[in-house]
């Protein structure tokens, strides 16, 4: 990073920490127990982040799914759906406080950012952005500064920065990056690849995965952008992880860990190919790991990276160590999924999606086998120890959201989606639930109905939980913010 912005950057992020730290501090003295000691320490802060828990869809660099914050939790709560004729996977929020919304339209299918106001969900003010591949409009990330960090579909690297304009809220285009023929120089250009996900690493270099499979980063200092591909013929469906040892990328055959070389090119530090089973499963979204990379451990916080493969009849856990990219151990968990596991401590939880009936799958994804199948939920609980993958607990949730895991409260948030016959002309309906779980156990702790219709399909997209206790959770066509009251 060019030595005129580094001096307001690490100053901000002593306020960060130091935020970060007292909320965590706050949420461990009101609540009882001892989650924190439970599932040990969240994973290393990357500096080029917002907050930890908030910054990134899956929560960190680290993609751990889990979180500082304690959640709404089991008593009551206040329930309010948003809409905004846009499917909203990724909901973060900055140090200041107020959430952000990268969506993609219900119309158009291109992505559109919201600003929302932190004390009602509604938006502040929006921003449409040129559309790229599906992915496009799913992965991106808060900085230091707040500003959400995407591609958009004319290989634009974006910072989007946010202000006051008056009474009004305004979203801008702060800075622009060209790195279009890192994405598509592989292939001859003219939009024949698109990036699918963006993660700073602890150095300040932006990366990027692309959907076939090409890997890269920008380098802030310089403008300049630099790519391989990975490997003729795969796909990568899902985001990428960050971690001091590397990036972490899960293709639709392999997992991968690269870093720069002494050059300053990109370089496979491991490979490890997996079992991608037979085809696409129904209720996954691409053939292969329908997991973003984990990194997890009890000492470092990223000894261990993990990720599901795709095999029958059950998928198995995979663990690796972080810097060979030896096998540690695997464990069969569930059917099918489509969700990155959860990790903390030496904890991993996995949530099946098999059978989850999406309205539709992204182009390319192929045809399922089975064509359909019930979607019948349920999740494991694994712990690594030296004597390898031991299940500790499963459940049957029907999870329709990928779960949160508070360490503060040793709770699992997500959606349940119930299917009920009703006795009416309206035949088949879905409601989708508040659900927490007892992290430690498996037991449901409670389940409250929050929507009934389709806008209110929560679509295994993720939930955030902001340092206040708010649960902000995206569906097909808006987003539900869920408060204790």
């Amino acid at each position: 990073m060019a030595g005129i912005r580094e001096s307001p950057v690490f100053a901000r992020m002593g306020r960060i920490a130091a935020t970060a730290a007292l909320c965590l501090t706050v949420a461990l003295m009101v609540t009882t127990g001892t989650a924190a000691a439970e599932f040990g320490s969240l994973p290393p802060a990357n500096p080029h982040l917002g907050p930890p828990g908030t910054a990134t869809m899956h929560g960190d660099a680290e993609s751990s799914d889990a979180t500082p914050f304690a959640g709404p939790g089991t008593g009551s709560i206040d329930s309010d759906f948003r809409e905004l004729a846009a499917a909203c996977p990724t909901i973060l929020q900055g140090a200041d406080g107020i959430p952000q919304a990268l969506c993609t339209k219900i119309i158009d299918r291109a992505p559109k950012v919201f600003l929302l106001d932190p004390g009602s969900g509604q938006p502040l003010a929006s921003l449409d952005l040129a559309k790229g591949s599906l992915l496009g409009g799913v992965y991106a990330y808060l900085d230091s500064d707040d500003r959400m960090v995407t591609v958009d579909g004319s290989g634009q690297l974006l910072r989007i920065g946010h202000r006051k304009d008056g009474d009004d809220w305004k979203l801008f285009i702060e800075t622009r990056t060209d790195i279009a023929q890192a994405v598509t120089g592989h292939c001859g250009g003219s939009g024949c690849d698109a990036v699918s996900s963006v993660m700073p690493d602890f150095d300040g270099r932006v990366w990027f995965a692309t959907d076939n499979a090409a890997a890269g980063y920008s380098d802030p200092a310089t403008g300049a952008a630099r790519s391989i591909v990975l490997g003729p013929g795969e796909k990568v469906a899902n985001s990428i992880s960050t971690a001091p040892e590397g990036v972490s990328i899960a293709t639709t055959h392999a997992l991968y860990l690269v870093d720069v070389d002494d050059t300053g090119g990109p370089r496979i530090v491991w490979r490890q190919a997996y079992d991608r089973g037979p085809a696409r499963k129904p209720g996954q979204l691409s053939w292969g790991t329908g997991a973003t990379p984990t990194f997890f451990g009890p000492g470092s916080g990223t000894e261990y990276v993990a990720i599901t493969d795709n095999a029958v009849p059950k998928e198995n856990l995979l663990v690796f160590d972080t810097a060979g990219g030896n096998p540690v151990c695997s464990v069969p968990t569930v059917k099918g999924t489509e969700n990155s596991p959860i990790g903390s401590g030496n904890s991993l939880f996995v949530a099946s999606t098999y059978g989850y009936p999406y309205p539709a799958v992204p182009e390319g994804a192929g045809d399922s086998d089975p064509a359909h199948a019930s979607f019948t939920g349920g999740m494991v609980r694994v712990d690594v120890s030296g004597s390898g993958c031991q299940v500790k607990w499963t459940n049957d949730v029907l999870s329709a959201a990928v779960p949160r895991l508070s360490v503060a409260d040793g709770k699992i948030y997500t959606v349940a989606r119930h299917s009920i016959i009703s006795t009416g002309s309206a035949g088949l309906t879905d409601t989708f639930r508040y659900t927490v779980i007892d992290a430690a156990t498996g037991r449901v702790d409670t389940e409250k109905v929050i929507g009934a219709t389709a806008v209110h399909n929560t679509l295994q997209m993720v939930g955030t939980i902001a340092p206040d206790r708010t649960l902000y959770q995206g569906t097909m066509s808006g987003l539900f913010r869920i408060a204790p009251r």
